[in-house]
């Protein structure tokens, strides 16, 4: 049979959707919000004891006495749990879904009572909604409508909409066919037909369809929680992911208590709103004897007279409550104004390093003067939500491996704020119990122990993908079955393997706090199947920088240590669900100035600490990974916001970041080397920007080899020693200008046609120096002075005497045409920046030493230890 790609095919259909009907989404959203607010606003405005009662009233007008006590005690159980609003959220959401679905089901399945076509057409659509998986309803949801309210109740109607239909159709082919034919034949219209003779005998089957469209619409809004749908959903949902056997039960019971009043109350409604209904009513009270007031129903007069009295009685509460509020600061304004309450929305994954970071910026940004909510969502619905500015920002982004799959396909829609923490590891683990277990090689002779099984986390995890299409490939586990669970559970079933000392392999990550708590091997992975470890990235949406430059600022900035976040997730560990915020407090007490590392004050920098004339605005710099570049780079981004400015930091390749200096796009970089290197450059795009002038020269480009090499000490000593090096001269970047050199001047001139010019990167580069080095292998690379590799390795710089590579640059800064207006004072101090030899060395030492991702905070050390730099850099008027 040919293949047929229905999902291509239908995620065609949704593009096609999202580009064309984008608006009435939109509206929809804005309806069902609309609704759902409104709603909501009603049940959870009264005190809950007041709500409880209203609730007990209405049990009291449709069953009676016992009934309405039966009630009352059940929301009150709901209100002593803490679980009030989100009860209250959940049956809103019930109740929106319910209305919406019966205004469609209700007149349908009267047309296909009535139709035959109809009803052949309608019953397939029917019988495809109701056994489609649940979840699948929540894919379109997201898509059309992010994370939230709005696709919780769409994927609830479509859910709860077919025994509406049915039970509509077939609560009006049951009527007495004898009926209709006598009311037809006395000259009734149809219409009057349906409505004087159809729908009240078919009522008490439509009632039923009702009830069962209640009943699903409560369990979808549950499962609607995965894309943060809120209330009883989200507590359900998170106790399930981190196995909180006291939220689950407690929500769970919530849940009972809200379908049992629903199914009674709708059960009793059909009593109260039918004809036969009535009389069935009327029977049982004439035949009751004893314990008459136990039957008693108030009339619907009656009970609305207490309804309102309680509603009045709530809004009295309500006021007075208002009032005795009235001027109390809000415990975050009191330490500061910063956010001035505005609402800042953080999503995490349920991952120990996500929930640990979340809850520290959740408390931060509190005490900072903001309103910050926590949402936990699943990686898919998290970065879908992000992209599309439902959530602020999410601290887990494990990149550029576990979550490239959402990356690539969301990344242009976010912005990365850096990485926080790193690198990172991912891995199988066994317990070390298992002496026999060291490798993944080791595994698949292993299979009957494990029972072919692997403990898994999420599904939806990057790293669950790596390990089903690569690392189980890769080691022959194939026929292993890989069990998605959650983190929490795949921790629960690796102690209770550990207490029990059976075997068991699970998927576990570095740093995780289960590397403490149990003696665990990390499996070692020789073909290198999980790949380069990951850095722990922010990620925002996109102009979240733009609407809030200081937390933006903060976030950029941000960094922790192992030991740090390791003892922060023990203590959230320790703390019990439910006690995240709570377990942050007590470790910021422990770790007293954290917070004011982590978001200060303005003017509350290192450095100087003084501002500039210019305070406040942001400057675009940008660099290619040159390390002098680097070094300039965060040197000027450290004094920059020392000064008052803000900073945004983007590398790029040589070609790239010229056009966008170019194009306004960017402000400056300081690494242009002129007149030789970038010469390309400059006759191409100079006419549009601004030489701001030299701050380091002259330089000098060459080729270079190790000195153990003592038969090459020139250029043209290269040609008769071509088989030692392969051929290969090792190059940087093929846009770097010397490259450029390089092909057209240096090879031509020295005979060197025949040989490979290899182009790579600088840090590629460097690494096969060091391969080449340590193994006294011969390499000849290009290099470039000032350079910190020649202080690391014993190097002899291949002397040039046909001035192939002509005379030495200078570094200037360059930076876009219309800079001096913008920056006025930043352009100042650029005109008199120089940094000399010894200065410009011990930084990119400096920088060596603090590794990848620590540039910043290097350059920042060795502004510490040469306090006198910025004030002759950056000098205030």
């Amino acid at each position: 049979m040919p293949e047929i790609d229905f999902g291509s095919r239908v995620e065609s259909v949704v593009d096609w959707l999202k580009d064309h009907l984008g608006w009435l989404f939109d509206f929809i959203d804005t309806v069902l919000t609309g609704m759902y607010d409104g709603v909501n606003a009603v049940l959870d405005a009264p005190e809950p004891l007041v709500m409880a009662g209203i609730f007990a009233v209405i049990a009291f007008w449709l069953r009676g006495p016992l009934p309405a006590v039966l009630a009352f005690a059940g929301f009150a159980v709901i209100d002593s749990v803490q679980l009030w609003p989100e009860a209250m959220e959940t049956l809103s959401m019930v109740l929106v879904a319910t209305a919406i679905t019966v205004v469609i089901a209700v007149p349908l399945g009267i047309w296909a009572a009535r139709n035959k076509v109809v009803s052949t057409a309608v019953r397939p659509m029917l019988d495809f909604m109701q056994t489609m998986p649940a979840f699948v309803y929540l894919i379109p949801g997201v898509i059309f409508f992010s994370i939230g309210i709005t696709p919780g109740i769409i994927a609830t109607i479509v859910f709860a909409m077919p025994p509406g239909v049915r039970m509509t159709e077939l609560g009006i082919r049951q009527v007495d066919a004898e009926l209709v034919e006598a009311a037809e034949a006395f000259g009734t219209k149809p219409a009057d037909t349906l409505r004087r003779v159809q729908l009240p005998l078919a009522l008490p089957t439509i009632m039923a369809g009702v009830n069962q469209v209640i009943m699903l619409a409560l369990s979808m809004v549950v499962i609607a929680g995965m894309v943060g749908g809120g209330g009883l959903g989200e507590v359900v949902y998170n106790a399930v992911t981190r196995v909180a056997i006291g939220t689950g039960f407690e929500s769970g019971l919530v849940v009972v208590i809200l379908a049992m009043y629903l199914d009674r109350m709708t059960s009793a409604l059909n009593q109260r709103v039918s004809p036969l209904g009535r009389r069935a009513l009327a029977k049982t009270a004439a035949a009751v004897d004893r314990w008459k007031f136990l039957h008693y129903k108030p009339t619907t007069a009656i009970a609305t007279v207490g309804i309102v009295v309680l509603a009045l009685l709530a809004g009295g509460l309500n006021l007075a409550e208002s009032d005795d509020d009235e001027g109390t600061p809000q415990a975050a304004a009191a330490s500061t104004d910063v956010g001035e309450g505005r609402q800042i929305d953080i999503g995490y994954i349920p991952w120990d390093e996500g929930i640990a970071s979340t809850f520290l910026w959740k408390e931060v940004l509190e005490q900072r003067g903001f309103e910050a909510e926590a949402k936990q969502l699943d990686p898919g619905p998290l970065f879908t939500a992000v992209s599309e500015g439902q959530v602020d920002f999410q601290t887990d982004a494990w990149l550029p491996v576990t979550h490239e799959q959402y990356w690539e396909q969301f990344g242009d829609k976010m912005e990365d704020m850096g990485s926080w923490y790193g690198p990172t590891s991912l891995e199988l683990s066994v317990p070390s119990y298992m002496k026999d277990i060291k490798s993944l090689e080791d595994l698949k002779d292993h299979k009957g122990e494990f029972d072919g099984k692997i403990i898994g986390i999420e599904a939806s995890a990057g790293m669950m993908g790596i390990l089903k299409d690569k690392v189980v490939g890769e080691y022959g586990l194939e026929d292993w079955e890989v069990v998605s669970s959650s983190t929490s559970s795949m921790l629960a079933e690796l102690e209770r393997a550990y207490q029990a000392e059976e075997p068991v392999v699970v998927t576990l990550w570095s740093p995780h706090w289960a590397y403490s708590k149990y003696d665990m091997t990390k499996l070692e992975d020789p073909k290198k199947a999980w790949g380069s470890g990951d850095d722990v990235h922010t990620t925002a949406r996109k102009g979240f920088a733009k609407d809030e430059p200081v937390v933006a600022e903060w976030l950029r900035d941000f960094t922790m240590k192992e030991k740090e976040l390791t003892s922060l997730e023990e203590t959230i560990v320790d703390a019990g669900e439910g006690n995240e915020q709570q377990a942050v407090r007590d470790w910021l007490e422990q770790n007293e100035g954290y917070v004011d590392k982590m978001a200060p004050l303005p003017d509350a920098g290192s450095g100087g600490g003084t501002q500039g004339k210019d305070a406040g605005k942001t400057v675009n710099l940008g660099y290619f990974p040159w390390d002098e570049a680097i070094a300039s780079t965060y040197l000027w981004q450290n004094v920059l916001e020392d000064r008052g400015y803000k900073t945004n930091v983007k590398q790029l390749d040589p070609g790239p970041l010229y056009t966008a200096l170019a194009e306004g796009q960017m402000d400056v970089q300081f690494d242009a080397w002129l007149p030789v290197t970038h010469e390309q450059y400059w006759e191409r795009f100079g006419d549009d920007l601004t030489d701001v002038g030299s701050w380091y020269g002259p330089t000098t480009l060459e080729l270079s080899v190790p000195s153990y090499m003592k038969d090459i000490k020139s250029l043209e000593d290269l040609k008769d020693h071509k088989g030692e090096f392969d051929g290969k001269i090792i190059g940087i970047e093929a846009s770097a200008g010397m490259m450029g050199i390089l092909q057209d001047k240096v090879v031509g001139e020295y005979g060197l046609e025949d040989w490979e010019v290899v182009s790579s990167s600088t840090s590629s580069m460097l690494a096969e120096l060091e391969r080449a080095y340590d193994k006294k292998e011969p390499i000849v690379v290009t290099l470039w002075s000032p350079h910190w590799a020649y202080g690391k390795w014993d190097l002899t710089k291949l002397e040039d005497p046909k001035k192939a590579w002509g005379e030495g640059d200078d570094i200037h800064t360059v930076a876009k045409k219309d800079f001096a207006e913008d920056f006025p004072e930043f352009h100042g101090w650029l005109k008199d920046f120089t940094l000399s030899e010894e200065e410009l060395s011990s930084l990119e030492v400096e920088i060596q030493n603090g590794g990848d991702g620590k540039e910043k905070e290097s350059a920042r050390k060795w502004l510490d230890d040469n306090p006198e730099v910025i004030d002759r850099i950056a000098p205030l008027s």
